[in-house]
């Protein structure tokens, strides 16, 4: 069995539920605290083992590829005046092994992910969407799902579960219950369904390892609503010919492409740091006192 060795981040959204900042900035690269949101993602899938990744970009996201890229005029200023925590900073940022793609046209999730066939050759690869952002210190929730492939050999969704007036904001998986109680066999997946007809409340959330057979059943797979081509009808699909599985994964994950869910996540990454945590903490209860 291949070990899962690459991932793919589709990145080529129009980020439209933050505009207007989004006009000239990708929201990949809108910031908590101090780091865009898909270097947690690119960091998550380092930590996690993977090699190399692949960016499906898109117009007007030049910006990501010139923030994981070199910066000589800028490392030579940091150098030449003894900055040396900041120079790391930089250049590690710089030192990931990052390829990348254009998905020419907006044409779905499905679509950005056939745009990965030829870079994965063949092998079972990961998947992680943008907009979730997940805070484990422990074992981040793609390693997790690596961890289940490794032990099953099937496909895995990483999902959690959401509540009961939310399952019409996700793709919720029906299946069978496994010995582990984190682990469902999928039968089907409904997206984004009323809350009558949800088969369960858990939640497809941004994380996938999916094998190759996904290519060519993407290729089949005819565009539904608004002409895109949903990654979640192929692996319904999938889940017919192979073994899928949801995993129940571990951590703290927030919706960064919800406004009110970015304000968290900013928040509450800024609190768990070293040189904010405190003086963030104490301004935040000085704050609320007089907002009352």
């Amino acid at each position: 069995m291949k070990k899962i060795r690459k991932a793919v981040i589709p990145a080529a959204g129009y980020g439209t539920r933050f505009l207007p900042v989004t006009k000239a900035t990708p929201k990949e690269m809108l910031p908590i605290v101090d780091k865009p949101t898909i270097q947690y993602i690119v960091e998550e899938a380092m930590e996690s083992g993977i090699e190399e990744i692949l960016i499906i970009s898109g117009h007007g996201k030049r910006a990501i590829e010139d923030h994981f890229d070199s910066a000589p005029a800028l490392e030579m200023e940091l150098k030449s005046k003894n900055k040396l925590d900041l120079l790391k900073l930089v250049r590690d940022t710089a030192d990931v092994n990052i390829h990348y793609i254009r998905q020419r046209y907006m044409r779905g999730l499905g679509d950005a992910i056939l745009c990965a066939k030829s870079f994965m050759e063949g092998e079972p690869f990961a998947v992680l969407l943008g907009d979730d952002v997940v805070y484990n210190p422990a074992k981040p929730a793609l390693k997790q799902l690596m961890d289940i492939y490794d032990a099953t050999g099937g496909s895995v969704l990483g999902c959690q579960n959401v509540r009961p007036e939310d399952v019409s904001s996700y793709g919720i998986v029906a299946g069978e219950e496994t010995e582990n109680e984190r682990l469902m066999r999928v039968s089907n997946m409904v997206e984004k369904p009323a809350i009558d007809e949800a088969p369960s409340t858990l939640a497809v959330l941004g994380r996938y390892i999916i094998k190759p057979q996904i290519f060519e059943l993407l290729e089949k797979t005819k565009p539904g609503k608004g002409g895109e081509i949903q990654l979640t009808d192929a692996l319904c699909r999938l889940a017919e010919l192979d073994t899928v599985y949801a995993y129940d994964f571990e951590g703290k994950r927030y919706d960064v492409g919800d406004k009110l869910g970015f304000l968290k996540a900013t928040v509450e990454f800024a609190l768990r740091r070293e040189d904010l945590g405190e003086d963030f903490a104490n301004y935040l209860k000085d704050l609320t006192g007089k907002m009352k």
